[in-house]
């Protein structure tokens, strides 16, 4: 609910708020401008003075008026003919024209009615309302992915686009909260659709009948600060019975122009300040600085709007067309469908294709759309679901629990759940579980056991389907091809091998940086924005699934490294480690945000054996910083496959790596890392105690091996991996 709050108004209102907002921008220049250009006036300074040296230079003075920004505009005729003047008042000499910026004028004509009179304001009320509902909601899902409000300032990882956009939220969305407010108030003004609580100034029926009294005498404006003054009118010449008028900060009063007396006085009411801070603080007047920062917060608006709409387009793009898709009353196999980024989509279309070439007819629809009433033919429910965040509901399966909790009765078609998710992550398919659970709490009879795909695993999901067909009695085999980003070139330029002499064959390869477009950096595509631990994917010749490899290196150190190690019968590993320098090899990159040191100065625990140390080793390059990483590596033989050996003892040298502790499998006294864990015990359960991170990478086996000897290690202090994991300083990143 909260994304299509913030979706649809920023889509829709995108043009329309970008221009409230970059007009109101340049309108909170002027306030500023004005402050710095006008003469103020000195400190102490009173009305009755100032107005007497007015008249002195402008015997014909008919007001005189003080601008929020202490501006001194004084107006008057001159044998008949009108004049006015910006006043400087320590002379009460006219120093610049009082004549309007007519590009302020136009600006604000844009801004408030974009010069189209009532509908105008109508039409930039409905942007105001846009951009309120835009910030909240937005707020609502910076929280959300920060990991709460505690965490309104977390460190974030992704694409450029979706970064930039969250980073200037964070700090615009206060602005733009008060910009808006204050906008919808002050268009409820106009429209006086607010009650009129102004004080009644009725002009005095009682006046001396006198005139001449002089100005620098007047009891009252002898004791106003020129401060205070807003608008001081003078008596029409000739007539006895007006007054002067005089406005200030504190309300108005007339005074007798025979005597001087203080003929009447009201004071501003409670909700004339209200409308007058409001006033303030969505102009500036009165304000400069408070005017300025709003409308560098309103500069974000533009920038959110264009990364909003490369998010969302990111989006659509992950959605594919499904053919054939039939109407759920008629469909006997409803396939609903959770997704953020749109991948699971993909697994959804081929999913339909498959089942509809066996003769069955399927809808595919968003979880969200979930309505059994409508499910007339329905024989049985898929659900596939991927989670969001901490375990939330992802974009196209919103409300969908509380629809599925809300049926009464229960939905009588089998269900089967399969999850998508990220095993490094601790909330691995929480979502999908968390529907599983549902279904079997409401009664939902079960086609399948829940079950889950990791890392989107085309393997997994043809395993998946195999189950699936046995339930239905048909034979299915899912032959999923995701849908690849745009790939990229790489050129070898060096190699390091090693394994030989243990019959596994082991390469380093270092591939030239590719140079980044200024598209892809703000898009975050390619090879533009890179860590140690992201995911490359390679498409070998000959087959049209990648193979996925961590890197070992970021896009500061300005190359990119993978280790490869030579599968027996391995078609990528088989090509990677027989290119030679110059070879090319097709490519693309993966985030990977689930296995990242994160920020801080919290010792690191580095676990991993053979081609599991290429992040790990990506990491110790990477900390200049010098925090205390501990590296855990399995090899085989120190002589054959001690990869990056040559820059350990550099790295330790230069403190970006505090201790490395080596297991070596094949030597005189054979051990694996977990056995290095063990005899390292004591320090181990230390370092975990004061915040240490722990990160493993390898193989299944060998991570298995270190969670049961972390877990013997920890006992004795009361902590678990699986408690390590929940508290996100325990990833793995395991093939």
């Amino acid at each position: 609910m909260i994304r299509a709050l913030h979706r649809w108004p920023g889509l829709l209102a995108l043009a329309l708020v970008s221009v409230l907002a970059l007009s109101g921008a340049a309108l909170s220049v002027f306030p500023a401008v004005e402050r710095l250009s006008a003469p103020q006036s000195e400190a102490g300074l009173m009305v009755a003075v100032l107005a007497d040296r007015i008249q002195m230079v402008y015997p014909g003075v008919e007001q005189i008026r003080r601008s929020p920004s202490g501006r001194i505009t004084a107006y008057w005729f001159d044998q008949g003919t009108p004049g006015a003047a910006v006043i400087d008042p320590a002379t009460g000499a006219g120093v610049a024209s009082a004549d309007p910026n007519q590009v302020e004028r136009w600006l604000t004509n844009l801004h408030r009615s974009l010069f189209l009179g009532d509908g105008g304001r109508i039409a930039m009320a409905a942007a105001a309302a846009a951009m309120l509902v835009l910030s909240l909601s937005g707020a609502a899902l910076v929280a959300r992915r920060a990991g709460g409000w505690r965490h309104w300032f977390a460190h974030l990882r992704g694409p450029l686009a979706g970064r930039l956009h969250v980073e200037v939220a964070r700090i615009a969305v206060i602005g733009l909260l008060l910009s808006s407010t204050t906008a919808l108030w002050m268009t409820a003004s106009t429209f006086d659709l607010l009650p009129d609580s102004a004080a009644a100034s009725a002009m005095p029926t009682e006046v001396s009948g006198e005139t001449g009294f002089v100005l620098d005498q007047m009891a009252t404006l002898m004791q106003t600060p020129v401060a205070e003054l807003r608008e001081l009118s003078f008596p029409y010449p000739g007539d006895a019975t007006d007054v002067f008028t005089l406005k200030t900060d504190r309300g108005t009063g007339y005074l007798d122009q025979g005597t001087g007396g203080l003929l009447s006085w009201s004071d501003l009411t409670g909700w004339e300040r209200v409308s007058e801070t409001i006033y303030m603080l969505h102009t500036g007047q009165g304000a400069a600085t408070l005017g300025l920062v709003l409308g560098l917060m309103a500069l974000g608006v533009p920038m959110m709007g264009v990364t909003g709409v490369l998010i969302w387009l990111a989006a659509r793009r992950g959605r594919p067309r499904i053919r054939g898709n039939q109407p759920a009353a008629r469909a006997e196999t409803i396939l609903l469908v959770g997704s953020e980024g749109g991948s699971t989509w993909g697994f959804a279309a081929t999913l339909h294709a498959t089942l509809t070439k066996t003769g069955q007819s399927v809808h595919v629809g968003p979880m969200s759309g979930f309505a059994p009433e409508r499910y007339d033919r329905a024989k049985r429910i898929i659900v596939l679901a991927a989670t969001y965040g901490d375990g939330a509901a992802p974009a196209s399966a919103r409300s969908f629990l509380d629809r599925l909790n809300a049926a009464d009765p229960p939905p009588h078609i089998p269900i089967a759940v399969l999850g998508f998710g990220d095993r490094s992550f601790p909330a691995f398919c929480a979502f999908a579980k968390a529907v599983a659970a549902a279904a079997q709490a409401k009664g939902w009879p079960e086609l399948m056991p829940l079950d889950t795909i990791d890392r989107q695993s085309p393997q997994d999901f043809a395993r998946w389907g195999r189950v699936l067909g046995e339930a239905l009695g048909n034979s299915l085999e899912l032959s999923h091809q995701p849908v690849l980003p745009k790939t990229e070139k790489l050129t070898l330029v060096s190699r390091r091998d090693y394994g030989a002499d243990v019959q596994a064959p082991t390469a380093i390869l270092r591939f030239a940086l590719p140079r980044a477009t200024l598209w892809q950096r703000l898009i975050g595509s390619g090879f533009a924005r890179f860590t140690a631990g992201d995911l490359i994917g390679v498409l070998p010749e000959g087959s049209s699934v990648p193979r996925l490899y961590s890197l070992a290196s970021s896009r500061r150190d300005g190359f990119v490294e993978i280790v490869v190690k030579k599968h027996p019968g391995g078609l990528c590993s088989g090509q990677l480690t027989a290119l030679e320098p110059g070879d090319m090899v097709t490519t693309f990159l993966r985030r990977n945000p689930g296995f990242q040191p994160g920020k801080g100065q919290a010792p690191l625990i580095l676990i991993g054996a053979g081609t599991g140390v290429g992040p790990l080793a990506g990491f110790v390059r990477g900390n200049a910083g010098r925090r205390p990483i501990h590296l855990f590596f399995g090899i085989r033989h120190t002589d054959s496959d001690f990869l990056y050996g040559e820059e350990m003892p550099t790295w330790l040298d230069q403190g970006r790596l505090a201790r490395l502790v080596t297991a070596i499998s094949r030597g005189a006294r054979p051990h694996y890392v977990q056995d290095a864990l063990r005899n390292d015990a004591t320090e181990v359960s230390r370092l975990i105690r004061d915040g240490a991170r722990v990160m493993v990478c390898g193989g299944r086996d060998m991570a298995a091996g270190v969670a049961d000897a972390l877990a013997e290690i920890l006992s004795p202090s009361g902590l678990t991996p699986a408690v390590l994991k929940a508290e996100g300083r325990y990833v793995e990143d395991v093939y």
